[in-house]
């Protein structure tokens, strides 16, 4: 009885985990899923493929069934164990993923005026409905505040606070005036938990404030009043009923409520952690540190490294935010990632449907061929690209192909796609004087799946580790509620105790990493071309150099 818990709870694209971690060595002993209710596979989709919502109240549920069956499971786990050792709570999620509320903190779609209004709901962080908004506001900027693009990659997202917030101004105004605010799902989970929705108290989290929403205390919080009224005036209007109390993870946003004490069984009164992004606090679950870049893969990726906040750091273009604090409280957090991975497997095997064959027989096959054998090159674009061209509109392509070119050829090259996709955000960091030592990945991929981590070593050229845990955003989130809990007196204590690497680590092979070589130049100049505006060149020599490719693995 003297052993001390903390819960994870981490809410992603289609699903909520509870998770319940021994304080003392990251053990974790019980641990609870469940798929929201409402839309497709928990996400609320529209004609338009752009459109992607969830409805909050699926995220309250979550949260009550998870956490009363993770304790059940920690308690079939753990002889003796009783809810009164739980110490604390961390919730992280996906992001960005704001929703419209009104004057109480309360979100419209729990209104049964606006229940079944997509528009009121959450917009989920792959809507991409916003993204002429997200030019508007990227071009706004570039005119009248440069500084807040340098913080963010020198792009504004469609994936992003504003550009949603804008776009429901834009077509659906009745919802927009309907609402006081509009809040993060990293911040309404926490709030809902401890009873601090109300504007006057409630805390956001510098996580989704500093990375999306372009809150920095260089400019005195979020953009100004005079670049927003640009937008729209009621954008700039909307700015005075955002929250001044921006706090990181290792604040408290308060404790948990009587009413969440008796849907949970937890102690009234313990801590609950200020929310966070699903990938940021993966990173901590991971041990992230300076020199660390952590690989949170799934069905996009996220990519977190951190740097002293003391160190000089260049504005690093392309990245997703560098924000003082997102991740770990004393240090820079930058953040990068691909639109998709794990969907662009997906998409080949359950909407093309190669010859009925599964990703274990595909994985299998793609196994067997060597670097550059299928003289096949594709762009991992499937969903747009987040890092380093920030650019939503982008799709995907495949490149070589002729009449015996086989799925498991093609399985491979996409594999390989997001390879190269990653090896350009290393490069990316590197260039601007961010070192990356050491790559630690996550995810059910990087837990089950040898070859694509075999692969990735092989094309960065570098040893691929996999983190012990195999849900490292919710063990994040758990390390955040034993900080505040006061179990750990700091995080690096906390992550030193909790975390940790297994064994297998993935080395590059020199001869593959050869041949990567020259598909990634390759893939690079497609990259270019395709992207930017200034890689338009002479593309004719691309399938001739795939050909020789080929050939020279064959032989």
């Amino acid at each position: 009885m003297d052993s001390r818990y903390a819960i994870g709870l981490d809410y992603g694209t289609n699903s909520v985990r509870a998770l319940v971690v021994d304080v003392a060595d990251g053990r974790e002993v019980g641990s609870a899923i469940w798929t929201y209710a409402h839309g497709h596979q928990g996400v609320v989709l529209d004609k338009d493929p752009n459109v992607a919502r969830q409805h909050p109240a699926d995220y309250l549920k979550g949260a009550e069934l998870t956490i009363v069956e993770a304790l059940a499971a920690a308690a079939d786990t753990v002889p003796g164990f009783a809810p009164s050792q739980v110490a604390g709570i961390g919730v992280d999620t996906t992001g960005s993923t704001p929703m419209p509320v009104d004057a109480n903190g309360i979100p419209l779609a729990l209104q049964k005026r606006w229940a079944e209004n997509p528009a009121a709901m959450a917009w989920l962080w792959k809507d991409h409905t916003g993204w002429a908004e997200a030019a508007e506001i990227t071009k706004r900027a570039a005119e009248m505040r440069p500084q807040y693009l340098a913080k963010i990659g020198g792009v504004y997202s469609s994936e992003w606070f504003y550009s949603k917030i804008l776009h429901c101004l834009h077509t659906a105004p009745d919802v927009f005036d309907a609402a006081h605010s509009w809040i993060e799902l990293a911040d309404f989970v926490p709030a809902a938990m401890t009873g601090t929705l109300h504007p006057d108290t409630f805390i956001a989290g510098i996580c989704a404030a500093g990375h999306k929403a372009m809150y920095c205390k260089e400019w005195g919080g979020y953009p100004d009043a005079e670049f927003l009224a640009k937008l729209d005036p009621k954008l700039a209007s909307l700015r005075d009923r955002l929250t001044p109390r921006v706090k990181a993870v290792d604040s408290a946003v308060g404790g948990l409520s009587p009413e969440w004490s008796q849907k949970t069984g937890l102690k009234a009164g313990i801590p609950v952690a200020v929310g966070a992004f699903d990938c940021h606090l993966g990173a901590i679950g991971a041990g992230v540190a300076p020199g660390v870049l952590v690989k949170i893969i799934g069905t996009s990726t996220c990519d977190i490294t951190v740097k002293v906040n003391s160190d000089k750091l260049a504005d690093v273009p392309g990245v997703c935010g560098i924000v003082d604090g997102s991740v770990l409280p004393g240090y820079f957090g930058l953040e990068a990632g691909q639109s998709a991975v794990g969907d662009i497997f997906n998409w080949f095997v359950e909407y093309v449907k190669p010859a009925g064959l599964g990703h274990v027989e595909l994985t299998e096959q793609a196994a067997k061929l060597k670097p550059g054998e299928s003289g096949l090159v594709a762009l991992d674009w499937n969903n747009g690209n987040r890092t380093i061209l920030v650019d939503q509109r982008l799709t995907g392509l495949l490149l070589g192909q002729t009449l015996y070119t086989t799925p498991a050829e093609i399985y491979r090259a996409l594999v390989e796609a997001t390879a190269f996709g990653a090896l350009t955000i290393i490069n990316r960091f590197e260039e601007y004087g961010v070192a990356i030592d050491t790559v630690v990945n996550c995810g059910g991929i990087a837990e089950k799946n040898a070859f694509v981590m075999q692969l990735y070593a092989d094309v960065t050229g570098r040893p691929m580790k996999v983190s012990r845990s195999a849900q490292t955003p919710a063990l994040g989130s758990a390390i955040a509620a034993a900080v505040v809990a006061k179990a750990h007196p700091d995080f690096a204590t906390a992550i030193k105790a909790m975390t940790g690497l297994k064994e297998k680590v993935y080395q590059p092979d020199p001869a593959a990493h050869a041949v990567y070589k020259d598909l990634y130049a390759i893939y690079r100049t497609l990259h270019d071309a395709f992207g930017t505006e200034t890689g338009r060149g002479n593309l004719a020599s691309i399938m001739k150099q795939l050909i020789d490719i080929r050939s020279k693995a064959r032989s």
